[in-house]
């Protein structure tokens, strides 16, 4: 077998990537009053199956299997992942300031986040499809969420997160529409 004489790089620039968010503000990081129950429902949201943390590491590894080829697809997906960061940081502050522990495990069956949280296609529009879904999920969870809580500070921060995760199923319903 032949050696390279050159190394491989990969030429798509991941510099200056901003999260992909709707353009609006944030409400205040606040809770009326401590609640562990509220605290639990969102360290589902923190970490769960469905959960910020999945989304995070499901875009971030799509993203990771891209062919460089796809750069400004790269640099939409790791995009998308940075605005899941930003909700989970915001969970966790929300989490705390309701008297819960912010940690990975949750009171759901199996308790703690593990690889089979994530679907990995191999093929870029399944990748697509998977994230697509995962957002519809989340989205899902939020609302049910919100309709529990009975603390208008916290589902005011729910309601934002929720019109990030929209505005990023109009971005993947787009590319896919768009051949990839």
């Amino acid at each position: 077998m032949e050696r390279n004489r050159y190394p491989l790089v990969n030429e798509c620039s991941l510099q200056g990537i901003r999260p992909i968010m709707a353009d609006l503000p944030y409400p205040p990081i606040q809770v009326r009053e401590r609640n562990p129950k509220y605290a639990e429902l969102l360290m589902v949201d923190y970490c769960g199956s469905v959960s910020e943390l999945s989304a995070i590491l499901q875009y971030i590894n799509n993203e990771n299997r891209m062919s460089g080829e796809h750069c400004s697809l790269i640099r939409t997906i790791l995009g998308i992942a940075m605005a899941e960061m930003m909700h989970l940081q915001k969970l966790g502050e929300l989490i705390h300031l309701l008297g819960g522990n912010v940690c990975y495990e949750t009171n759901q069956p199996g308790g703690l986040w593990s690889p089979s949280c994530l679907v990995l296609p191999g093929c870029i529009p399944k990748m697509l499809k998977a994230d697509l879904q995962a957002e519809k999920d989340a989205i899902r969870q939020y609302r049910m969420h919100i309709s529990t809580i009975r603390d208008d500070c916290v589902n005011a921060v729910l309601k934002r997160i929720i019109q990030d995760e929209e505005y990023h199923i109009m971005i993947l319903q787009s590319l896919l529409e768009n051949g990839f």
